[in-house]
């Protein structure tokens, strides 16, 4: 089963993912936990340089180095562990790239799409959990935590259109998504997407 993460920055994905894949190995499952990009030795030098705040880097050419990152991952590491039966968490995949490069930065999504599909093989989530908050109240946490990069620091306004992009994704795919609140508290984020993810493991046998 391949479980993303996606949503605004600071709504907690990150933490999250980790809670979940420790429960999953709890449970036995063969599970694993990857970030985009990163994940492989060629896709953490790209994220380096696609998040130092110091890069100059075009909206197209940024597209490109995060789907080549992607490319990388899938082909070393997801599809070889789901063939194995297995259970991957990432955080953040293709639905990103539609989000922040397609809604946020204005490139054509159909191009997205296909260069997305290039990149993947085909291969798309089975369920996709979207850590839902309001950009500016995601932005105060990250820039509390003193995490802020180069995505981290473009406009406002770059992240609202990006949080509406994910909105138009969820709704014209409502089945492979579910809407997390990440503004609450979170104890009951965790146990909203323990609940989720363990129905749909049950439905598959899995657990």
């Amino acid at each position: 089963m391949f479980i993303t993460f996606e949503g605004p920055e600071g709504g907690g994905k990150t933490t999250v993912m980790a809670f979940l894949l420790e429960r999953l190995l709890a449970h036995g499952l063969s599970a694993i936990s990857l970030r985009e990009p990163g994940g492989t030795h060629v896709g953490e030098q790209v994220r380096r340089l696609l998040l130092d705040t110091r890069s100059d880097i075009a909206p197209a050419a940024e597209m490109l180095l995060f789907s080549a990152s992607r490319a990388q991952l899938v082909e070393a590491i997801i599809r070889p562990h789901l063939q194995g039966g297995g259970v991957v968490l990432c955080d953040r995949y293709a639905d990103s790239t539609l989000a922040y490069q397609g809604f946020g930065r204005g490139l054509d999504l159909t191009a997205l799409r296909q260069i997305t599909r290039f990149a993947t093989g085909g291969l798309t989530p089975d369920l996709t959990l979207f850590f839902d908050i309001d950009p500016a109240q995601g932005l105060a946490r990250r820039q509390g935590s003193g995490g802020m990069d180069r995505m981290d620091a473009q406009t406002l306004d770059f992240h609202h259109r990006v949080r509406d992009g994910y909105l138009a994704l969820m709704a014209a795919e409502p089945a492979r998504w579910v809407r997390i609140d990440a503004s609450a508290p979170l104890a009951v984020v965790q146990g909203t997407v323990i609940q989720v993810v363990g129905e749909r493991l049950s439905a598959r046998g899995m657990i």
